[in-house]
């Protein structure tokens, strides 16, 4: 069996770190920061490592709600395509300070792609 993406990035604690720079870089992002204002980032934190360490092949422990679901009241709010876009680059640019070769953050960014459509509604 060939090895997870989860477990080629470094397992539970790449997905930590990136998770952690990942906030960083959203949370300076003017184009979507807002739409974090108000949240737990801690609890925020925590939902999106074991959701990635999911959906990369990890163990699964995440219980949070479904992607269409939990991201429902952001869209009401205006969330579209133009700030799922600034996240996939907040994505990438944390893969990339972490020297992820470009082949796993390729295959990252496949896998996030997969979501636009529940996150954004359609």
């Amino acid at each position: 069996m060939s090895e997870s993406l989860y477990e080629k990035l470094g397992g539970e604690a790449a997905v930590d770190a990136a998770v952690d720079i990942f906030y960083q870089k959203v949370l300076a992002d003017d184009r979507i920061n807002s739409f974090f204002t108000g949240l737990d980032m801690d609890k925020q934190a925590k939902k999106q490592k074991a959701f990635l360490t999911f959906a990369f092949g990890g163990p699964n422990n995440y219980s949070g709600r479904g992607m269409r679901n939990a991201h429902s009241r952001l869209v009401k709010q205006g969330l579209d395509g133009s700030h799922f876009d600034a996240v996939m680059e907040n994505l990438g640019a944390t893969l990339q300070e972490l020297n992820v070769p470009e082949t796993l953050i390729s295959e990252a960014a496949a896998i996030a792609e997969s979501t636009r459509g529940d996150v954004l509604g359609y």
